[in-house]
């Protein structure tokens, strides 16, 4: 017997903040003004399947139509010098920054508090507790269509689904989402689509397991 039960939320990482106090504390702990900014968020570990280089390569495109800060907070577990250097090549070093290094349970909540959306580009994926992440602080997600990230981020909904290995697709989505003002209605079908992640579904399902 089996029973289907979505990845939980993740509620370790403490209370949502306003979106004025997380800036705030990112900038007295990381030094980075995020101060009046648009903010989109490339969280956790960087590595190839990630498609860190995709969101990257959309930059340009989307600074034509909508100013936006893109934050990379993560450890690499790659060469990070070639993120670094592909930043310099697109001149980016001015709208991108990096936090390359292991975030402290405590400070996790400032990054996504602090953003309008999350971007995760993967090439590849099974899924993500980033999604999870991202939904407990009722933040949207654009994410590419691959593995399981569909079951989760709902196109049109609580973010967009875009093309893997498309700098377009995600210029294209993340442009969407600021032009048409889609923050507060994402928020809010996140904020309805997190209680699918609660704890509670999984002890239901266990215990529905155990009684068969």
């Amino acid at each position: 017997p089996y029973k289907y039960t979505p990845h939980p939320i993740y509620n370790i990482f403490g209370d949502q903040l306003e979106k004025g106090e997380a800036v705030k504390n990112i900038n007295k702990d990381f030094h980075i003004d995020l101060s009046g900014k648009n903010v989109i968020l490339f969280f956790g570990y960087v590595r190839k399947y990630k498609g860190l280089k995709y969101l990257i390569d959309a930059m340009p495109e989307i600074l034509k139509s909508v100013d936006v800060t893109l934050l990379i907070v993560g450890e690499f577990y790659e060469d990070e010098k070639i993120t670094y250097d592909h930043i310099k090549k697109l001149e980016l070093e001015e709208k991108i920054h990096v936090v390359s290094d292991y975030i402290p349970n405590e400070k996790v909540r400032y990054f996504f508090c602090a953003s309008d959306v999350v971007v995760l580009p993967y090439i590849d994926a099974t899924q993500s507790g980033i999604t999870q992440i991202a939904y407990y602080y009722d933040k949207p997600v654009i994410a590419t269509d691959v593995g399981g990230l569909s079951e989760a981020v709902h196109d049109g909904k609580t973010g967009f689904l875009i093309k893997p290995k498309d700098p377009k697709s995600v210029a294209d989505a993340v442009v969407k989402f600021y032009r048409e003002d889609l923050e507060k209605k994402f928020s809010e079908n996140a904020k309805e689509e997190k209680k699918k992640y609660e704890w509670e579904r999984m002890t239901e399902a266990i215990e529905e397991l155990y009684e068969k």
